[in-house]
């Protein structure tokens, strides 16, 4: 099968090579302060991109933070929808540097067991995703013999993304009124397999927490105290151990009260994404088993149920050699995923009536919880834009609109921001795979699905136009 996309993609694919190329070259690392002018370089390169792809609007926001680029291109049609796509430009940190097999900032063309990959950092988290859109947009212009799309399209890329997004939800407010949509376009996902075309439908919320457990005021001498007074390790290894009970599920009084249970329909469509358990615990996750909620399939856990895990444990001595000493203080990091309908806000209280209720006498508490936090967002299955995402996936992938599956996200970004802010459904149009080893060394993009992502962009703003605007 072909099309008028396709034929226009396949002929300009040295055009996104390039764009790619020179992106990539641009360490924007937003968790790194000495990155800052590498970040603001990203946004100047992508802001004259999208003015050398056509673009009548292009301009570059400030925030507290790092920059995010702004651009707008609108229908000929005042009442045509208006659709806006969200991504970022900012990347994950390389580190440890000695274990990428080329230069993490030098795109390097490798031949892999799929076809051809492009390896660098932000090759697909979140650059390519986003470069696709500049060869869609043209695709569809030039297939439909337009000079302008067919729906009023939108980009916001942010800079701050792999740093939390701290910035974005004010910058959101500030710009309503620049934002206003018809339909949010996320590009910051991917599709199950190469051969399984595919659409993420829902995103997890993240909330997280630091706990300090404090026992004597100062390290005492394990031989003259040890046996005799509370030993806060010892109380936090108890608490942590307390998080779960025997079925994977999480003890926080109330945390379950507000998730949505998954539906029947909802299980059978997951139940149809091919999932070889044995080949994912031997690759991406490196795992000798799988483990969490029982009840559940390891694709539910990981994508449509909540989770609560332990990030990290410190103290006491843990130099070389051995020093025998009661520690005065014990710290943990925990992290929950969070599913609709819970709140990110629910957590803190949660938790700290929680450990409370669980400290051994002569232990005290200190559970600090960051504000904000992510809610978890989702599209909704039987909306008119999430069907014409599919019938634009289709024809990228040459397989029947119905034939599409979907997928969740386990991860976390500020999605559920552009909701509630902006009042708009989400849809998730991303070209990754689970195997591109995104915040990993050697990150990835297989080039043959950046090609589809673009195709498939350029279906959507035809299949947009029919879906009803505000």
């Amino acid at each position: 099968m072909t099309s008028p996309e396709r034929v226009y993609v396949q002929a300009h694919l040295d055009d996104l090579h390039a764009d790619l190329d020179a992106w990539l070259r641009i360490p924007s690392i937003s968790a790194d302060p000495a990155h800052a002018p590498d970040v603001a370089a990203s946004a100047e390169w992508l802001a004259a991109a999208l003015r050398r792809t056509g673009f009548p609007v292009v301009e570059v926001w400030g925030t507290a933070g790092a920059p995010a680029v702004y651009a707008e291109w609108p229908a000929a049609d005042p009442g045509a929808p208006v659709a806006l796509v969200y991504g970022h430009h900012d990347v994950q940190p390389v580190d440890p540097p000695e274990l990428w097999e080329h230069p993490p900032f030098e795109p390097t063309r490798v031949e892999g067991p799929d076809g051809p990959e492009l390896h660098a950092r932000g090759a697909i988290d979140d650059k390519g995703n986003v470069a696709m859109h500049l060869l869609g947009i043209r695709a569809h212009l030039a297939a439909t013999g337009r000079d302008a799309p067919a729906v009023t399209v939108k980009l916001l890329v942010e800079g701050e993304e792999e740093s939390g997004s701290p910035h974005f939800a004010d910058l959101l407010r500030e710009r309503a009124d620049r934002l206003a949509c018809d339909v949010v376009v996320v590009s910051d996902t991917g599709m199950a397999a190469p051969d399984v075309p595919s659409a993420v439908v829902a995103m997890r919320g993240l909330a997280d927490a630091e706990i300090t457990l404090r026992g004597p005021a100062v390290d005492l001498h394990s031989g003259s105290f040890g046996g005799g007074v509370p030993n806060p390790l010892h109380a936090m290894a108890g608490l942590l151990a307390a998080l779960h009970d025997d079925q994977g599920r999480v003890t926080l009084p109330g945390f379950y009260d507000e998730v949505r249970p998954l539906t029947d329909r909802e299980r059978e469509l997951m139940a149809r994404v091919p999932f070889d358990e044995a080949a994912w615990l031997a690759g991406p996750a490196a795992s000798r088993a799988t483990a969490g909620e029982a009840g559940h399939s390891t694709l539910e856990r990981i994508g449509a149920r909540p989770t609560a895990e332990v990030n990290g444990v410190w103290g006491g001595y843990t130099g070389p050699g051995h020093k025998t000493i009661v520690p005065a203080e014990a710290h943990a990091k925990l992290t929950f995923r969070l599913v609709a309908d819970q709140r990110p806000e629910d957590v803190g209280p949660r938790l700290r009536q929680w450990v409370e209720g669980h400290l051994p006498e002569g232990i005290e508490a200190d559970v600090r919880t960051p504000p904000g936090g992510v809610a978890p967002c989702a599209s909704d299955l039987d909306s008119p834009h999430v069907d014409a995402l599919l019938r634009a996936i289709g024809q990228a992938f040459d397989t029947d609109p119905a034939d599409v599956l979907f997928t969740r996200e386990g991860g976390s970004g500020p999605e559920a921001d552009l909701v509630e802010v902006l009042g708009a459904p989400l849809v998730f149009l991303g070209a990754g795979l689970p195997t591109d080893r995104i915040h990993s060394p050697n990150e990835r993009v297989l080039l043959p699905m950046l090609y589809r992502g673009a195709e498939a962009a350029a279906h959507l703003w035809r299949e947009l136009a029919g879906a009803p605007a505000r």
